[in-house]
């Protein structure tokens, strides 16, 4: 399968030993993938690679039939990866609005409205566009930062860990966003370790173990295969 976003043969070596190896997989547009995998699987590995943070071997990295692999990580943000790291890692200093702001280039009038579209998709912000980011809870840190990410509308964006540290019913409300951002077109790459809420909202997943595929298919057949799931995940 092809998708918006091609990876073919990734592996990625720390120190000689493979963290990833030779992962092979597509994120269709208009489509949630979920990475699934016990912590050290590799799936942070994966995403950084994905986005250029992280040197890795590859056979294939298209986005849109586009070759990434030998492009800077600004150079794949600026062809169409956005990024959502484990911690958020929001402006503390900055408002809300310029958290935003920051990420969009261009004259002044499409990075206005370019805001006020990630406003209205996550209606917590709207109310806190004033605030500085450290006002913020961990949740609405966490729409910050795939607003933040969404801003550039990127074609794919890349998600690690975006539950972590939240509250479930805080974390019900992302997951949900990141569906409607999926139904809007955009191909989303989600690593969780919170199995079920990834593949609630997930079409497709693949599970990692010790950096392999272990498994890679329909995301509700997996999660009714609960069972075999939770043993590669343990």
């Amino acid at each position: 399968m092809t998708g918006v976003l091609d990876i073919a043969g990734l592996s990625v070596s720390y120190g000689g030993a493979r963290a990833v190896d030779n992962v092979s997989f597509a994120v269709p547009g208009g489509r949630v993938v979920a990475l699934l995998g016990a912590n050290g699987a590799g799936k942070s590995s994966l995403l950084r690679a994905v986005i250029g943070l992280q040197a890795a071997e590859v056979d294939r990295l298209a986005l849109d039939g586009h070759d990434l692999a030998a492009l800077s990580a600004e150079r794949r943000a600026d062809a169409g990866l956005g990024y959502v790291p484990e911690g958020r890692r929001v402006f503390a200093g900055l408002t809300v609005r310029e958290n935003i702001e920051v990420a969009i280039d261009g004259p002044a009038a499409p990075r206005a409205a370019r805001v006020a579209d990630m406003l209205a998709l996550f209606p917590d912000l709207k109310a806190k566009s004033g605030e500085r980011a450290w006002r913020l809870s961990g949740g609405q840190q966490q729409m910050l930062a795939i607003a933040r990410a969404l801003a550039r509308r990127p074609r794919a964006l890349l998600l690690d860990e975006p539950s972590l540290g939240l509250a479930p019913q805080i974390a019900a409300v992302v997951f949900a966003r990141l569906r409607a951002i999926a139904d809007d077109g955009v191909a989303v790459l989600l690593a969780e370790q919170n199995a079920a809420r990834a593949l609630a909202i997930a079409d497709e997943a693949v599970v990692l173990t010790h950096g392999r595929v272990a498994l890679c298919g329909d995301a509700k057949q997996m999660s009714a295969d609960d069972d075999a799931l939770m043993a590669l995940l343990a």
